[in-house]
């Protein structure tokens, strides 16, 4: 499996990006994928993620800002971010399991990141 982020750079505070993930994984539809973020020096939190038959879930902090996707068509997954804040700002990865695990970290499968900054 692998997953590659593009999308990622610099906006101003109330700015949007668009992130995407394409996913070379087999049966695609039915994984549950996710996107973390990592600031510097804190820990990777959950974003948003979305399965198969389950509805989206988000982190608080982003609910009602970001909104995530996926076309099965392309095995790709997004993340539209509107209103964008400074603590946006961090490393973001896609994730993939092949079962359900919401905001839960423990992927098992992890792209190499792309870098959000806002300011």
């Amino acid at each position: 499996v692998q997953l590659v982020e593009s999308g990622g750079g610099s906006v101003r505070t109330g700015g949007s990006l668009r992130l995407s993930c394409d996913a070379s994984v087999y049966s695609y539809s039915i994984f549950c994928m996710g996107w973390f973020r990592q600031p510097p020096g804190k820990e990777r939190e959950g974003v948003a993620a979305i399965g198969a038959y389950e509805s989206p879930s988000y982190a608080t902090s982003v609910m009602g800002r970001f909104t995530i996707s996926k076309d099965n068509t392309k095995n790709t997954l997004y993340l539209q971010m509107d209103s964008l804040k400074p603590e946006d700002s961090a490393m973001y990865y896609c994730a993939a399991h092949p079962w359900f695990r919401g905001l839960n970290p423990g992927y098992q499968f992890w792209g190499q990141g792309t870098q959000v900054t806002v300011s």
